[in-house]
């Protein structure tokens, strides 16, 4: 069997105070794009499940969700799972989250809570289980579906290192940022507004911020030469996907992604282009 995990795109992440559970309170548009990991799923040799992803070191957050499932009573064959990573890793765009999310939901109905389980993977692990284009608030366990959005794509530029999540949240609690809850619960009210009537993203994109901008830039100072580049080349805005490093444009087409790719610098030869995926 052959599964795919998409990526996640956030359009903008509003960053609220830390909880008393560590994480952060956000307000965000999730978006899932065509740019997906592929997995292949098959028997194992053996008694046990075996995770295999190339050229990525250390453990694998889907040998978790595997063991997390066990515990639960999945009593699915063992199963070899390989991870073709076409994702980023690191990168701010959920390529982790969402291989994890992908094999949990093999378990489907038949485990209890199966939202409350991705949500002790990670935050962003419970809106990859049905990803969809999405309200997220909370730390990314309270999802909100919203209409398919109109028609848009992006120029990604991943880094060649990637970001620890936690250490940008870290600089971001250094650097005083963050908005208080009223804040929060009002911006979610207009993007919820602004997203309803399935428009596209670029009609609303004085709503298109990114909170951890700062923090990933004081980290990683050359992310701002990228958002630089993809202004010139006529992204009609220019963010960083989540918590960094990857920085993406957003353009009205497939057609105009396309050409501003192909104007960029030499030196970013690793731009992806990009668009949602069309679910609904």
């Amino acid at each position: 069997m052959i599964i795919r995990a998409p990526a996640k795109l956030n359009l903008c992440l509003y960053l609220g105070g830390r909880r008393d559970d560590g994480l952060h309170e956000l307000r965000s548009l999730f978006c899932p794009v065509l740019l997906s990991d592929r997995i292949e799923l098959a028997a194992a040799s053996g008694e046990a499940d075996e995770v295999v992803c190339a050229g990525v070191e250390g453990p694998n957050l889907v040998g978790v969700a595997l063991e997390a499932m066990r515990a639960r009573g999945w009593r699915h064959e063992p199963l070899r799972v390989e991870i073709e990573k076409r994702i980023p890793v690191a990168a701010g765009l959920g390529g982790g989250s969402a291989d994890a999310a992908a094999v949990l939901r093999l378990a489907g109905d038949q485990i209890a809570d199966l939202a409350g389980l991705a949500l002790g993977l990670g935050a962003d692990v419970p809106s990859q289980l049905d990803p969809t284009f999405a309200l997220v608030g909370g730390a990314g366990e309270v999802i909100e579906a919203l209409p398919v959005p109109g028609e848009f794509a992006v120029v990604l530029i991943p880094d060649d290192d990637g970001l620890d999540t936690g250490a940008v949240y870290a600089e971001a609690d250094s650097l005083g940022l963050g908005r208080d809850a009223a804040e929060l619960d009002r911006l979610a009210g207009e993007l919820r507004t602004a997203a309803a009537a399935g428009r596209p993203p670029l009609e609303y994109a004085e709503l298109l911020v990114n909170d951890l901008e700062q923090a990933a830039i004081s980290l990683r100072p050359r992310i701002a030469e990228v958002l630089g580049a993809l202004e010139e080349v006529g992204a009609a805005r220019a963010l960083v996907a989540g918590s960094g490093p990857t920085a993406f444009g957003l353009f009205d087409d497939i057609v105009a992604a396309d050409s501003a790719a192909a104007a960029l610098p030499p030196r970013y030869a690793n731009a992806i282009v990009s668009a949602p995926q069309r679910l609904g």
